[in-house]
């Protein structure tokens, strides 16, 4: 069974919005903590946002602050992004990861994560 799978992506014009989700079949306690990451041709991937299951702590990338919000389904073991207000800079593969805990600034880097999505293209259009 794939651990994450992600679903939502496509292409959007510029000021418009996207809603990304991704469903983990993880045994606890991995699933704890899900983030949304992303990479664009050329570049490193760089974090986007987290959720923590347990308190519901939510950390955001200052680029996407405002605009994007991350949820939780408990239940349902499933992640959303609410991107609105896109821009053509927003334009990555997307990814959903997952680790068991996370504190602080650790929640921000990739290192920590263990499991990860296959991705799903966003496309924003100037």
């Amino acid at each position: 069974q794939v651990p994450l799978v992600e679903s939502g992506g496509g292409l959007v014009q510029a000021g418009g919005s996207l809603r990304l989700s991704c469903t983990a079949s993880l045994r606890a306690p991995y699933g704890n903590v899900m983030a949304w990451f992303r990479q664009a041709p050329g570049k490193e991937r760089e974090f986007v946002a987290a959720i923590v299951r347990t308190d519901g702590r939510t950390y955001y990338a200052d680029s996407v602050k405002g605009r994007f919000t991350i949820s939780r389904d408990n239940p349902e073991n499933t992640i959303e992004l609410e991107m609105n207000n896109l821009k053509p800079e927003d334009t990555s593969v997307y990814y959903c990861a997952a680790t068991a805990a996370c504190s602080g600034y650790s929640c921000y880097r990739k290192t920590i994560y263990n499991f990860w999505g296959q991705g799903t293209q966003v496309t924003v259009s100037s």
